[in-house]
């Protein structure tokens, strides 16, 4: 894990926004420390809104966002996203031995919970661990920006994104005060995502699980409601058990060009991209819907078409690059894990 606090072992974690506040209007003249915090017309705003829609004490987050700060290395970071890069060079960050090497551990490590979370959501051991693997090596790095600085910054001074953060800020106030979370040591990437599986607040609080059943949903440390809350989340975004992801793709001459998909929702059947000189190796039913893609390799380029699952990962973040790495390294950590014998042994065991 990365060097920072653990709300499921800090238990200063569990203090409320309420009983943090009251520690901290402790201090002589309370009243005079709220009503003496400057903050910017837009952060009052935002406060009037949180009072009015979610009844929060207002002198208690004027307090709390007096707290938060502005950093510019986080505008920097979001400008220059790893999404930006070819296909041939983005590949490379998760397709590793080491990620490879760290899926089979975390799959051997889990496999009775990855399996429950297959028989409960369909959706299969190597697409739970390969996430897990992209997004933090396996929990070695769950970001060690303070999530509330994260969505302040972005919020209120990232104008072509303004309006998606601020209310992924009123998620992570809600999401603190329903779960108890401490809002000013709660630590994650960038952009504000959290924990193992780097779910944005709105993520945490609509599709995290308390797989098991403890009373609390716990991303960083517990793995139980990592595993389950990644299984939850493609399933309710539409994932269909035992389909293809992804096929390789040929195409001729340039017809192809024009289904080309922008959008990544699949929208075209394989008769369709027939008529266009798309056609692919892969025993897929002709009815089933796809969208061809394009991804940049050295020697130029290659093409695919992505079924439903494969947007259902790009649900999970918006890039065909993204989706491409969680699948490809799935099948990297499965391979691997068949060749070692380890899926061999555990099903010789299981029949003893």
């Amino acid at each position: 894990m990365s060097n920072r606090s653990n709300p499921a072992q800090n238990s200063g974690t569990k203090t409320t926004i309420a009983a943090l506040l009251v520690i901290l209007c402790a201090i002589p003249a309370p009243s005079v420390m709220a009503d003496g915090v400057a903050l910017r017309p837009e952060v009052r705003q935002f406060v009037d809104d949180m009072v009015s829609r979610h009844r929060f004490n207002r002198d208690e987050l004027t307090v709390l966002l007096g707290q938060a700060q502005t950093r510019q290395d986080i505008i920097a970071a979001i400008t220059r996203p790893a999404e930006a890069k070819p296909w041939f060079q983005y590949r490379p960050i998760f397709i590793t031995e080491a990620r490879i090497k760290g899926g089979v551990e975390f799959w051997n490590k889990h496999q009775d919970l990855l399996e429950r979370a297959q028989t409960t959501y369909g959706v299969p051991p190597e697409i739970i661990t390969a996430i897990v693997g992209v997004e933090t090596r396996y929990g070695a790095n769950t970001g060690g920006f303070r999530v509330l600085d994260a969505l302040y910054t972005l919020g209120f001074d990232y104008p072509p994104r303004g309006k998606f953060f601020l209310g992924e800020l009123e998620n992570f106030l809600l999401l603190s005060r329903d779960e108890k979370f401490d809002p000013l040591i709660l630590k994650g990437s960038y952009a504000g995502a959290m924990g193992q599986p780097q779910f944005i607040p709105s993520s945490y609080r609509n599709f995290s699980v308390d797989f098991d059943a403890d009373g609390t949903r716990d991303l960083w440390s517990n793995a139980a409601d990592i595993i389950g809350s990644v299984g939850y989340y493609f399933y309710a975004h539409g994932w269909q058990p035992d389909q293809p992801v992804i096929s390789r793709a040929q195409v001729e001459g340039e017809k192809y060009k024009d289904v080309l998909s922008s959008d990544l929702k699949p929208a075209r059947n394989l008769a369709s991209f027939k008529e266009n000189g798309v056609t692919i190796a892969d025993d897929i039913a002709a009815d089933r819907s796809g969208a061809l893609l394009e991804f940049k390799i050295e020697s130029g380029t290659e093409y695919w078409i992505g079924w439903q699952n494969f947007y259902v990962i790009t649900r999970y973040n918006r890039s065909p690059l993204y989706a491409m790495a969680v699948h490809q390294l799935s099948q990297e950590i499965r391979a691997a894990r068949r060749n070692s014998g380890t899926a061999a042994a555990t099903v010789s065991n299981k029949e003893d």
